[in-house]
């Protein structure tokens, strides 16, 4: 299992309408093969900006690697041309240690 972490750092002005969109869009990302789950939590912060964690689940590397190079462009591009000027992210990968 390939744990996909998106953190989502966004103005508090942006942060309703960002939401009302995101959820959506985690719709679609869990419609392309491989992607089983997602959680989104919501982080404790010191600013005034909310901060989100979005945790993908994945079938297996292939799966997130297949995303990455077909699909992730345009769907990250998509939240850029919206909300980008409210909004920061980072991303990283995990698996589970055996």
């Amino acid at each position: 299992m390939i744990v996909y972490e998106v953190n989502l750092h966004i103005e508090s002005i942006a942060a309703e309408e960002y939401s009302e969109w995101l959820g959506p869009h985690i719709e679609q990302i869990l419609e392309i093969e491989g992607f089983q789950k997602a959680d989104w939590f919501v982080c404790d912060s010191d600013d005034d900006k909310v901060h989100w964690s979005i945790r993908y689940r994945l079938d297996s590397r292939e799966s997130l690697v297949n995303y990455q190079e077909k699909h992730a462009p345009a769907l990250i591009q998509e939240g850029i041309d919206k909300f980008g000027k409210y909004l920061t992210s980072d991303r990283r990968v995990m698996q589970l240690k055996n």
